[in-house]
């Protein structure tokens, strides 16, 4: 659980440092593919290719293909048609993705994750409904698919690690090499090389989103993953929105509503309550 909660504060900053400094100003293909790279670059010493067998190394090159490749596609290009507000509010249903694909690779269905997910849910949203209109849709749509492919590797990540017997820093490296293979192709095919960065601010911020919030971060929050219930995963997803607004509250004076921040913050904090509820009952 102290993974998850290191991160989700660590994390909290990149919304905004990608709304204010990169989105609309960077190519975003160029910033998703320099952040992976860089990841990869932290990584890749502690690698042990004679640890794992192909059919591991493969796994972990798609987990990482999906939940940073293809999710950064997606989630980079809808900085361009929402706020930051906005696009902390649209990850709201990654819980839900969290605990249906989970059942689905277990071939089974627990009720009571998916509660504890729509309590979550619905905090969420208690922080930052606002009434949409078509404009929003594209974005919408965007983050989604983000959601989607972070919830998949997240899930998978999980499921593959029991049998796994390698600490995470030996392996992880292999996660990077396949999301850097996605970003590249996104980068070769889509990327604009005219609206690199081009002052030292939007490096400074690409170079920490590569070292530290995706270098560090991915790794201590897939471990993370890995030691916690799948409810609880679920909730801290959620958790990441009443903390990136706060950040956006705090340090670039953002309007929010302080009520509904604490109201959606509180339910947050009881769905995960009631996940360490429902998992100590069932110890018993």
């Amino acid at each position: 659980m102290s993974y998850l909660i290191s991160i989700t504060a660590l994390w909290a900053f990149s919304f905004s440092l990608i709304g204010v400094y990169l989105a609309g100003q960077v190519d975003s293909w160029f910033a998703a593919w320099s952040r992976v790279l860089l990841a990869c670059c932290v990584l890749v010493p502690f690698i042990r290719p004679q640890r794992l067998n192909q059919q591991h190394k493969l796994a972990l090159m798609s987990i990482g293909a999906i939940q940073i490749g293809l999710m950064y596609g997606f989630y980079y290009q809808s900085f361009l048609y929402l706020s930051v507000p906005e696009v902390l509010l649209f990850t709201v249903m990654t819980p839900i993705y969290i605990t249906l694909i989970h059942d689905a690779i277990n071939k089974t269905f627990h009720w009571r994750y998916l509660v504890v997910a729509l309590l979550a849910v619905f905090g969420a949203v208690v922080i930052r409904y606002e009434p949409l209109d078509s404009a929003y849709w594209t974005g919408i749509l965007l983050v989604q698919g983000a959601n989607l492919c972070f919830a998949t590797g997240q899930v998978w990540y999980k499921h593959l690690d029991k049998s796994l017997n390698i600490k995470h820093t030996e392996r992880f490296a292999w996660f990077f090499i396949g999301a850097l293979i996605i970003s590249s192709i996104g980068l070769l095919l889509f990327g604009n090389i005219t609206k690199l960065p081009t002052t030292v601010t939007q490096w400074s911020v690409i170079v920490y989103l590569g070292l530290i919030a995706s270098g560090v971060g991915y790794l201590a929050w897939n471990k993370g993953a890995t030691l916690v219930s799948v409810g609880t995963l679920a909730v801290m997803n959620n958790a990441l929105i009443p903390a990136g607004i706060l950040v956006n509250i705090l340090i670039w004076n953002k309007p929010s509503e302080p009520l509904r921040l604490a109201l959606g913050s509180a339910m947050i904090v009881l769905a995960l309550m009631v996940d360490w509820r429902i998992n100590q009952s069932r110890r018993v």
